[in-house]
């Protein structure tokens, strides 16, 4: 039997039942009658004609005469037999009964009861089953047609519709349930439409392969499930409706504590509108606070029910609180499936026995912003608030716990010993016990205070109370109050010493620039002289490091670019870092001024630098960056505690080097800690830096890291240079240029100088250092002698230079009765006290100030400025 190319349409399906009923599209080849049930038939004569042929043969065999054509026979026969043989060899012929693919799943899909379509993607209908028609009634446009007519009336099905359409363009499954309009009785209220489509090969008339795209279309009647579902829910919703009217109240928490329902009496107690906790999402720590929601989360994991059962009071909606018996049950076997509660009203329910002494006891206890514990007999706790799970449990139950391993579970082995004394005192009844001071939390993030007191013996009751309250803010407050007054101590101890000090210090400076002047850089004495200078020098930066953390020093402000002041440092701190050491600069563009002192600034980047270089002993890198930062940046620190937004110039000066853990980064800004060896570091330098930004009205903020390196960042205000400053406010100057405009002025000069110093070698260098610039000089060691003086030379004196600190009569007493005199008299203090708290003090500007210690230069140009004006 023959058979012909047929397409493997039905290999795609993936034995879906064919959908069509108008089929015959479906390309199959022409059925051979051999290939069929009825194709038995055509064999039959075949067969006849075979056993006809062999009866001849045999009559011939028995006659002589026939043999020639009996030969001819057999050679026919012969021949039909070998192509038969090959035939079936080849495939071509079948012997026996068979049904083709096609017809199977055609009778598959007609035999159905749900409508099945097979289309193209273009709405093509390739195959239709009769239970279509039975359904939806014959359309003469198609099956889509009858689908869509039906549909029609209802916009939700139709829109259903073009979404099913659209997914089977973009070959996606999909199933939609729509609601159909009524028709017949044996039409469906509501139907499940499915599209399901796929690929599928087949051949053309010449034979070669085709691929094209299909979709099954399926409809399934619901109308029962959706009977039975719109049943269920109604059965819920009246459920539900009597839920919501129970005397009690009911609320359902997820295991992230959020609220998942809660029926309509426990809204109205919380002074809700019905059915707003239920949308809204709220958590329950919203209601009960934090340490209430803790307390509710840990109740559902006691075994106990009648351990599960506390008084607590619930804040409403207007913030007033509502007070609850609240039962609290698990919703499964796991922490994670959250919990019920079952809450009765206080004001409008009858408790049982229970009296109201009871609950409003129960009330203060759950209530109490302080934690509260009872411990029996063995020291186990025996109950505890929500703030006591807080402060000493971490939020944990405590549940056979020792009162001591709760207590002291975060504590040195001192602590624990205090803990475990008090316990044994206040349960032997001797009274109560001084506080205790304690540190909870894994992290010891809590300070808190234990209060325990005995209680009179009950047979099966608590023996002692515990009382636990967060110190951590007055632990803190107490710290920070230690703190300055350890560093008003010491400033107040900078400030005692730097008059003194700084009186030695202006005589050694001054006389070794009196000697410098004498002596050629190639006299062997120079290099000595410079020495004691460097010294000297050294020893008014210490003075100056200890008057700068406690922001007492004195600043000569100037208005400058921060930009030129480093690009000067650049050559010097190439001398001060090591080669290994690579030094960047990355000066901002355009850099706004600020107003501080220079010097100060300039002793801050030179601080940092060498710190910075003694962080990377193998090398890194050192960078100097500058910017501006606007008030819109600046937003981004407004979290940082202190810092006030608004317009900056960014200093920041970062290393690559070892970086610092959070404990040393806790205590880097306090005077003498240091974390050098003994005899490289003061403990003064970040004190210094510190008080200096503070002093300049800045911030200073430093980020490290260990093995990462570290960055500080300093922000100075910007200061707006107006075009139409008045006289004698100050313009920015460079760096350069001041140094250069002092080196370069003539420090000479004529007129009569009043010098009222106490200490003879400062006296004595003083006078010198003024004779050699052209000053005729008068010396008075106190303001007494200085007044003499003033009246034997009435008129005669152009300026007084005095010091501030002085027997008999000090100088702000000097001024005042000079002033009195004259008012018009010019006069310089000299003193190693801050400036500033100097002017305070006198309530007036009119005077000049020269800070201690000062060289040779700058007292000769103070005069010479003072004596212009």
């Amino acid at each position: 039997m023959l058979q012909s190319d047929a397409p493997a349409i039905e290999n795609q399906l993936d034995s879906e039942p064919m959908k069509d009923r108008e089929a015959l599209r479906i390309d199959a080849a022409p059925i051979d009658p051999l290939n069929t049930a009825e194709g038995f038939g055509g064999f039959l004569p075949i067969a006849l004609i075979v056993a006809a042929a062999g009866a001849l043969v045999f009559g011939l065999l028995a006659s002589s005469s026939g043999e020639p054509f009996l030969l001819t026979v057999i050679a026919v026969l012969a021949m039909l037999g070998m192509f038969l043989i090959f035939g079936v060899a080849a495939g071509h012929i079948r012997i026996g009964a068979r049904i083709a693919a096609g017809d199977l799943l055609k009778a598959a899909a007609d035999a159905s009861d749900e409508p099945q379509i097979l289309a193209h993607l273009d709405g093509t209908v390739v195959y239709a089953n009769a239970a279509l028609d039975d359904m939806f009634g014959r359309n003469e446009a198609g099956p889509f047609a009858a689908l869509e007519a039906v549909m029609s009336g209802e916009p939700e099905a139709t829109q259903a519709l073009f979404r099913l359409t659209r997914a089977a363009e973009r070959g996606e499954k999909r199933s939609e349930d729509v609601k159909l309009r009524p028709g017949p009785s044996q039409r469906p209220t509501w139907a499940r439409i499915s599209v399901h489509p796929f690929a599928s090969t087949g051949r053309d008339l010449d034979g070669s392969p085709t691929r094209q795209r299909l979709a099954l279309w399926r409809i399934k009647n619901v109308s029962k499930e959706k009977a039975h579902e719109a049943q269920r829910i109604g059965g819920l919703e009246a459920a539900l409706a009597a839920f919501d009217t129970m005397p009690a109240g009911f609320m359902s928490i997820a295991g992230d504590g959020t609220i998942l329902h809660v029926n309509a009496a426990f809204e109205q107690w919380l002074g809700y509108p019905v059915g707003s906790l239920r949308t809204h999402h709220l958590r329950l720590a919203e209601l009960a606070g934090g340490d209430g929601a803790r307390l509710l989360e840990h109740m559902a994991e006691i075994p106990e029910a009648d351990q599960r059962v506390v008084d607590l009071d619930l804040t409403r909606q207007d913030g007033r609180m509502v007070p609850l018996t609240l039962l609290v049950e698990p919703a499964g076997n796991q922490p994670d499936e959250g919990f019920t509660i079952t809450a009765i009203n206080r004001l409008t329910a009858g408790l049982g026995d229970r009296s109201h002494q009871d609950v409003r006891a129960s009330q203060f206890f759950q209530s109490a912003p302080f934690g509260i514990a009872t411990i029996d007999g063995e020291g186990r706790i025996a109950s505890c608030n929500a703030a006591f799970m807080r402060l000493v449990l971490d939020g944990r139950p405590a549940q056979d716990v020792l009162a001591s391993q709760a207590l002291g579970r975060t504590g040195d082995a001192d602590e624990r010993a205090r803990i475990e004394e008090g316990l044994a005192e206040v349960l032997a009844g001797r009274g109560n016990v001084q506080p205790i001071e304690i540190t909870s939390g894994d992290q010891k993030q809590f300070t808190c205070r234990v209060f325990m007191s005995p209680l009179a013996a009950v047979s099966g009751g608590a023996a002692a109370a515990l009382y636990v309250i967060d110190a951590t803010e007055q632990k803190q407050l107490e710290n920070r109050v230690a703190q300055a007054q350890k560093m008003e101590a010491v400033g107040n101890l900078a400030g005692g010493i730097a008059h003194d000090f700084n009186n030695v210090l202006t005589a050694i400076i001054g006389f070794s620039d009196l000697l410098l002047q004498t002596h050629r850089p190639s006299d062997p004495s120079y290099k000595d002289i410079k020495n004691i200078q460097s010294a000297a020098n050294r020893a008014a930066n210490l003075v100056a490091g200890l008057l700068g953390f406690s922001r007492k020093q004195t600043q000569q402000v100037s208005v400058f670019d921060i930009n030129e002041l480093a690009s000067e440092m650049r050559a010097m701190l190439k001398t001060q870092v090591r080669e290994k050491i690579d030094l960047r600069f990355q000066a901002g563009r355009d850099l706004w001024y600020v107003r501080a002192d220079s010097n100060q600034l300039y002793q801050v980047i030179l601080n940092l630098a060498r710190n910075a270089r003694d962080a990377m002993p193998d090398g890194g890198k050192l960078t100097i960056r500058t910017q501006n930062v606007t008030e819109r940046e600046s937003q981004r620190m407004s979290a940082v505690a202190g810092f006030t937004p608004g317009e900056y110039v960014l200093l920041e000066i970062s290393d690559t080097g070892t970086g610092m853990s959070p404990e040393v980064m806790a205590k880097i800004f306090e005077p003498f800690f240091t974390t050098k060896g003994i005899g490289k570091g003061t403990g003064l330098g970040l004190a210094s830096v510190y008080g200096i930004v503070k002093q300049s009205g800045g911030f200073i903020f430093p980020e490290s890291e260990l093995g990462k390196g570290t960055t500080f960042k300093i922000f100075l205000p910007r200061y707006v240079v107006e075009d139409s400053d008045e006289a004698g406010a100050v313009r920015p100057q460079t760096m350069a240029s001041a140094r250069k405009e002092l080196s370069a002025t003539d420090l000479t000069g004529t007129g009569r100088v009043l010098l009222v110093e106490d200490e003879v070698e400062v006296r004595q260098f003083a006078v010198r250092a003024l004779k050699r610039q052209g000053y005729q000089v008068l010396e008075a060691t106190d303001g007494v002698e200085a007044l003499e003086i003033m009246a034997a030379n009435e008129g005669k004196i152009d300026i007084v230079v005095s010091d501030v600190v002085m027997p008999e009569m000090d100088g702000p007493a000097l001024f005042k009765e000079l002033r009195k005199r004259n008012p018009s008299i010019k006069v310089i203090f000299v003193s190693g006290y801050p400036n500033e708290a100097f002017r305070e003090s006198m309530g007036s500007d009119n005077f000049a100030f020269l800070p201690k210690p000062f060289s040779l230069p700058q007292l000769a140009a103070k005069v010479k400025e003072e004596l212009a004006k």
